[in-house]
């Protein structure tokens, strides 16, 4: 056993409340959440940043190696299945709080050996009495629940509970008032990443220079990137990974970065930047539209309303806009219903966020953004939608429209004349090496509407100009 990344999450309470109300949503049966192990990256001592699973530290707070969680319905019991520290974990790791120590800090007395799994979920399974588990997402989660459970690897995910997922889904998306606290922490660090990619965006700088930087941020205020940082000249590739490219005069920077904090909370930000710290005509008229798209997106947002609405009412902004320089025809309204946007903007407006910086899409997109009341449009551009359900009081989510010329998107839609009523293809090809362009807030639904979480970072035309300059 490895030690503790961090100090306990929250006060024991918390996670007794969060076990109680999981147990009460499911009703009977076993519940196990299998916290995560080390992956070797090269050679086994040598392995990829660890990161406790969010479902485990959302119910069992723990952050170490190894664990697995149990709650016994019918019983009451929580137990914690791990190995207790050996004198080479101290030699290795330094002092630390041994397993028993640790878990009766989140709540826990019944501390039992790994070992002991294995047949206490096979009484259970011979008792008549099932056992709920998420779906896996890591090669050693479907081996070690095929071992568990005697089931092959290949129908693990076939036999998760769907009553864990919903219980899950409507405790996690809710942020409490500690949660939030958490939230912000993140877009504290956040500001300070994107204004520091606002003063490097310079011409010769490296793409990969500024990705280290930021990096650097989060590490600096005992956290992590919260994603891999999107930093890119080329931003009309939705997710860019590399970070080859020198910055250029009359190109477009997007940062679309955030941070992990120590608790496992992120944040989710992007910001458009013009190199060298002026806008041109033309970004200027982009930005201004997509700038005008955002503030849509967050102007509807309130209890009650299904986001799905805020999409629409997003996109069809930006398809004004794009009217404007005559790119679009026709009513924007429209255009969006017929599916132009997905031309210009193939992903939907936003996604949860809190522990995971897409929020519980581990479960699935559709067990997280939809449910039972709405269904996923088939719509192009709207069926890209992560979070279109009914918004409610504590739910986390971005709202990130944005702008993009991708040539071989345009030259399908081109050649199978897609949507020739609303869309100026002659016009549009004079952009076809702009590249894109996205803005991106962080949104708390309140009793009274929303909030935009964290300090507000430079996002009209002047501010950012401002920020790069100085």
């Amino acid at each position: 056993m490895i030690h503790n990344k961090i100090s306990d999450m929250f006060k024991k309470e918390v996670y007794i409340e969060r076990r109680k109300k999981v147990a009460e949503k499911v009703g009977s049966g076993v519940i196990l959440f299998l916290g995560n192990v080390e992956a070797p990256l090269n050679y086994p001592d040598n392995s990829y940043y660890w990161r406790q699973d969010s479902n485990f530290a959302y119910f069992f707070g723990l952050q170490c190696q190894g664990l697995a969680g149990v709650i016994d319905i019918e019983s009451g019991e929580n137990i914690i299945f791990g190995t207790e520290i050996t004198i080479d974990d101290i030699i290795w790791g330094g002092p630390q709080k041994s397993l028993k120590e640790r878990s009766e800090s989140v709540g826990i007395d019944i501390v039992k050996d790994y070992s002991e799994l294995s047949t206490f979920l096979k009484n259970a399974v011979k008792s008549g009495r099932r056992v709920h588990y998420l779906p896996a997402y890591r090669g050693e989660h479907f081996l070690e629940l095929s071992k568990l459970l005697s089931l092959k690897t290949c129908v693990i995910n076939e036999y998760v509970s769907r009553d864990l997922i919903k219980a899950v889904v409507s405790l996690r998306e809710i942020k409490s008032d500690i949660e939030i606290v958490e939230i912000e922490r993140a877009e504290d660090i956040a500001y300070e990443m994107q204004t520091t990619a606002m003063k490097m965006a310079k011409s010769g700088v490296y793409e990969y220079e500024i990705a280290g930087a930021l990096e650097g941020i989060t590490l600096k205020h005992n956290g992590h990137l919260s994603f891999h940082s999107i930093i890119s000249i080329n931003g009309q590739t939705l997710h860019n990974h590399t970070h080859n490219n020198v910055l250029t005069k009359g190109r477009m920077l997007v940062v679309d970065a955030g941070a992990e904090t120590d608790t496992l909370y992120a944040s989710d930000i992007t910001r458009s930047i013009p190199v060298d710290g002026k806008f041109d005509s033309r970004q200027r008229d982009i930005y201004e539209i997509v700038l005008a798209a955002n503030l849509k997106g967050i102007e509807g947002i309130k209890p009650g309303i299904n986001n799905v609405e805020n999409h629409i009412a997003s996109v069809t902004t930006l398809l004004e806009g794009l009217k404007g320089l005559g790119m679009v025809k026709g009513d924007p309204l429209d255009a969006v219903m017929n599916g132009v946007g997905a031309l210009f903007m193939p992903h939907g407006l936003g996604h949860q966020m809190g522990m995971d910086v897409h929020d519980m899409e581990g479960l699935g997109e559709d067990n997280v953004g939809y449910d039972e009341n709405l269904k996923r449009s088939t719509i192009p551009g709207i069926k890209s939608l992560r979070m279109g359900k009914q918004l409610k009081v504590g739910h986390v989510f971005t709202v990130e429209p944005g702008c993009y010329f991708i040539p071989a998107w345009y030259d399908i839609w081109r050649k199978e004349n897609r949507c020739a009523d609303f869309i100026n293809y002659d016009k549009v090809a004079e952009y076809l090496d702009f590249g894109g362009i996205r803005i991106e807030d962080d949104i708390l639904v309140t009793e009274n509407g929303h909030r935009v979480l964290g300090k507000p970072i430079p996002k009209t035309v002047e501010e950012v100009e401002k920020a790069c300059n100085e």
